[in-house]
């Protein structure tokens, strides 16, 4: 379950994706519309695996790159991983709609999760939230990733070996071209230990916006906004 200590909210519980392994939601409707780098979103599916894709829902559950090199889905992947919530003391992914920071707005969540396959000695709590700033401009949305405990990193058919090493988690997102200014991906990503507590890139600690744990991209005119406080986007 969320902790007191970190920034996830914990509020999107309507509906539950039941336990399961590289499952996915169906088509689920966004409470506003979201321009993804020219493309307008009413829709997506929410993924076990630690992100939402536009189009259709996505099943991969050993993590790629989402910088230059990924080709594929429209994703927004706060941890994309195999998430295994089948096993007991495993927390189950939920999603909704509500308000966050004064916003409508659509979050995920990644209470406590296991990795594959079925294992629990490791958890995982983050969380996805997509506000609505068509305040600023029609489909203008922000995007929050939240993390409060990242503690495993790999699946067992990833690699790994109790959820340590082989190909480890990658966070970011992409319109899914690989074309410049269309992906951003974090530092760390697939790298052994480094978005882990206390890695050198932990997820759970950093942040962009002074919240250790939380990080936010701001979409306006379908690109995510670069700013002093955000690394720059790669490929620009």
């Amino acid at each position: 379950m969320p902790s007191s200590s970190g920034p996830v909210y914990g509020g999107f519980t309507a509906t539950t994706l039941p336990a399961n392994d590289d499952g996915s939601s169906g088509l689920v409707t966004l409470p506003f519309a979201a321009n993804f780098w020219g493309a307008t979103y009413n829709a997506l599916y929410v993924n076990n695996n630690g992100n939402l894709t536009f189009t259709q829902s996505m099943g991969t559950y050993t993590p790629t790159g989402l910088g230059a090199g990924y080709h594929g889905l429209p994703i927004i992947a706060a941890f994309f991983a195999d998430v295994d919530t089948r096993g007991a003391g495993s927390g189950i992914v939920t999603y909704g709609t509500g308000t966050y920071n004064g916003r409508t707005a659509f979050g995920v969540e990644y209470p406590g999760v296991g990795y594959y396959s079925h294992q629990t000695d490791l958890l995982n709590t983050f969380e996805i939230i997509l506000t609505d700033r068509s305040d600023t401009g029609a489909g203008n949305f922000d995007i929050y990733f939240n993390y409060n405990s990242i503690t495993w990193e790999t699946g067992g058919a990833s690699g790994g070996s109790n959820g340590l090493g082989g190909t480890s988690a990658a966070a970011g997102f992409s319109n899914g071209t690989a074309l410049p200014n269309t992906y951003y991906m974090f530092p760390g990503s697939l790298v052994n230990g480094a978005l882990l507590n206390g890695g050198v890139n932990a997820l759970a600690s950093h942040t962009n916006d002074g919240i250790p744990g939380q990080y936010v991209f701001q979409v306006r005119g379908g690109a995510v906004e670069d700013s002093p406080n955000l690394p720059h986007l790669k490929g620009a």
